[in-house]
């Protein structure tokens, strides 16, 4: 009689035949590098960060720890003292967030930037300003040099449902734009205003060891209500490091960029070099200081802010080329869109953004390597 099979013992027998399968070939394929996996909190590895003020609210504080920022950019609210700074400081540390840069708006004095008697007591107080950080260790000031700006024409719903700043150069131009002073300023006077700043306080950066990273003019357009803007395209950041590195010397180390990809995205084709050559430029070279993460719809004549992964911008290939260039730096989500119920500090949108941003450096991180 022709014995049976065992049907259970036959599949079990084929199963360990299959499992063995993949144990085999693995041992069989070459051996392949390990990629390195980069923690998020490394120092060489980019910093999530937020802008706040100093007088932020606890409860705030500790909304940010829970979505794991442990970086910030700090208001000071016009107050350089530096026991003020110190508990500012002490504050955000006992929710686990380190200030990475600070501000202090002095400078935006109207007579210091456009080179009007009075303008010395503002720089002595930014003078102060910038030694109290390097005595607290906060390695970065950021700065702007755009007098008479007009940041928005329009705050509108978009097509997402969310409320966003708007531009439009037609509205500007027609509607919103007047001379704000007594005359017109000229280009040439606003870079020896800025000249005279910098000779101010680029000694005094590099005694305390602070850097300062100044942010392009926002929008970028060549004149304002009658003012001149001078950092509207890539020969005026050139124009700029040149001043610095006639202070300080060549490769000027305490002088950088802000570098907001949403101010030049505005700009489009116009700006010189496009946000990566931007990157690729003076990333390579250490002169990046903090990036201003912002999406926008399209460049102008007309935009508006967009989250980031709804603009024109990829902004996956913005954090890819930041690590190909090995940036440590913070990025920022700058100007960040209102949604329903939204306030204060925008804890929503905020933490839409800082998880947005966290999936996008994880895989930069990945691929660069």
């Amino acid at each position: 009689m022709e014995k049976l099979s065992n049907p259970a013992s036959t599949n079990q027998a084929s199963r360990r035949k299959f499992l063995k399968l993949p144990v085999a070939a693995a041992a069989m394929a070459p051996s392949l590098p390990a990629r390195p996996v980069i923690d998020e909190h490394d120092p060489s590895n980019i910093k999530l960060c937020r802008r706040l003020r100093s007088d932020i609210a606890e409860d705030d504080l500790l909304f940010l720890k829970q979505i794991g920022l442990r970086w910030a950019r700090v208001n000071f609210q016009g107050n350089a003292d530096l026991d003020y700074m110190a508990q500012t400081q002490k504050r955000y540390e006992s929710h686990g967030i380190k200030i990475f840069s600070g501000v202090h708006y002095a400078y935006r004095e109207l007579d210091l930037q456009l080179g009007k008697p009075g303008r010395d007591k503002h720089i002595e107080t930014y003078r102060l300003f910038l030694r109290n950080l390097g005595a607290l260790g906060i390695p970065v000031s950021c700065y702007d040099f755009h007098p008479a700006n007009t940041y928005t024409t329009d705050i509108i719903e978009t097509t997402r449902g969310y409320r966003a700043r708007e531009f439009s150069v037609d509205d500007f131009r027609n509607k919103v734009e007047k001379q704000k002073f007594d005359r017109e300023y000229s280009a040439e006077e606003i870079w020896d205003a800025y000249t005279y700043l910098m000779k101010a306080i680029l000694p005094v950066a590099r005694e305390a060891g602070v850097k300062l990273a100044l942010h392009p003019d926002d929008p970028p357009l060549a004149m304002m209500n009658g003012v001149a803007k001078v950092l509207v395209h890539y020969d005026g950041y050139r124009r700029a490091e040149q001043i610095s590195e006639s202070i300080e010397g060549h490769g000027s180390p305490h002088w950088g960029l802000t570098f907001c990809v949403g101010t030049w995205s505005e700009g489009g084709g116009n700006m010189g070099k496009d946000v990566y050559g931007m990157i690729r430029d003076f990333g390579r070279r250490g002169k990046i200081l903090g990036i201003h993460f912002r999406n926008v719809s399209s460049p102008l004549p007309r935009f508006y802010e967009t989250f980031p992964d709804e603009g024109y911008m990829d902004m996956y290939q913005v954090m890819k080329a930041l690590r190909e260039v090995k940036y440590d730096g913070t990025v920022v989500p700058d100007h960040i869109p209102q949604l329903v119920g939204d306030s204060g500090i925008r804890r929503a949108g905020t933490a839409y953004c800082i998880a947005y941003m966290r999936a996008l450096l994880k895989r930069a991180n990945e691929e660069v390597g």
